[in-house]
């Protein structure tokens, strides 16, 4: 038995500039994200005398079994369509079971479909006894999910899945490339909570809203990307000289920016969590993901965490602690 876990992600600068071209259309961008202890799980066991396959999707209460591969692929189930594609890309010549699940909110931002993709692909890496690098396993997931999605996708969701830490991604006119920190002592992890909304969001049809508009060149919408863009270096800049006091007001920055491009980033929800929060202590409400649902970002001092959480919970919304992930999860064989 395989067991490979993964974690989801919150992103701290640069969403949705890690969607080709918008990266090229600003001559380059970062994205940074942090991994954290919200986890994807997948289980494969290598039927050795079977050529059966059977698949149990935990989160989606899906379990059927099929006498060979080629009755699992030809099934038309679309609980099925994320595990066929990505085994279909490995054509494993051995029956199996996987087992899948994710202690995500669906629809919650948190990267949890990328970073369950990658969960699967290692599972997969090490039942082949083959090997992949980070940058190649990204592009990999990445394609393969736009392929189930059929809506452009990123690339940022997967890095923290495969390399645990502290991501700063670089996107230029090669490409992208990934640096990924680690931290003994991490303070201002210490001031993170997530808090979720209850309403599920769609990151492909809010970046593909941007696309499109910055594909018609739309003005409005290349000025914001281009404000975010250097929003993103600036938290750079902070973070990579240990100035994290200054990343709550880029927070604040971006929230203004992202809704700039698009109304569908932000919701009801998400508005009067930020306006009550902010007025209750806290420093800073982000925007996870592509926002319009899903979970939000809140900074605020250790010690207000307890009060904040009593408001969010008289709201009628879920707070939910969250701790960085700095070490690679270790593979269970």
């Amino acid at each position: 038995m395989i067991k490979i876990k993964s974690p989801t992600r919150i992103d701290l600068s640069g969403g949705t500039l890690d969607c080709w071209p918008l990266y090229s259309f600003l001559s380059g961008s970062y994205t940074v994200n942090l991994s954290i202890n919200i986890f994807t799980c997948a289980e494969l066991e290598v039927l050795k005398s079977s050529k059966a396959v059977k698949i149990h999707l935990v989160d989606l209460d899906y379990q059927k079994s099929f006498q060979d591969f080629d009755e699992f692929l030809s099934c038309k189930d679309p609980e099925l369509k994320l595990v066929q594609v990505i085994t279909n890309y490995f054509k494993p010549s051995f029956g199996f079971e996987l087992i899948t699940s994710s202690e995500s909110p669906v629809g919650g931002g948190l990267g949890g479909s990328s970073s369950l993709t990658i969960s699967i692909i290692k599972a997969f890496l090490k039942a082949l006894n083959k090997n992949m690098s980070p940058h190649s396993m990204v592009t990999l997931a990445h394609n393969l999910e736009a392929e189930i999605l059929m809506t452009p996708t990123g690339t940022q969701d997967y890095y923290p899945a495969v390399q645990s830490g502290l991501n700063i991604i670089q996107y230029d006119h090669s490409g992208f490339q990934s640096k990924c920190l680690k931290f003994d002592n991490f303070e201002f992890g210490e001031k993170l909570f997530l808090v979720d909304t209850g309403k599920a969001h769609h990151s492909g049809l809010n970046n593909w809203q941007v696309i499109k508009a910055a594909v018609e060149k739309d003005q409005k919408v290349l000025k914001h990307l281009e404000n975010i863009k250097v929003i993103s270096e600036k938290c750079v800049q902070n973070i990579t000289s240990n100035n994290w006091n200054k990343l709550s007001e880029l927070f604040q920055q971006e929230f203004n920016e992202r809704v700039g491009l698009t109304a569908a980033f932000t919701s009801p929800e998400i508005e009067s969590l930020k306006t009550h929060l902010l007025e209750d202590g806290a420093d800073a409400v982000k925007i996870c993901g592509a926002g319009g649902g899903g979970c939000v970002l809140v900074v605020a001092d250790k010690l207000k965490h307890q009060q904040l959480f009593k408001r969010v919970e008289e709201l009628k919304f879920k707070p939910i602690k969250i701790k960085p992930v700095f070490d690679e999860e270790k593979e269970n064989s």
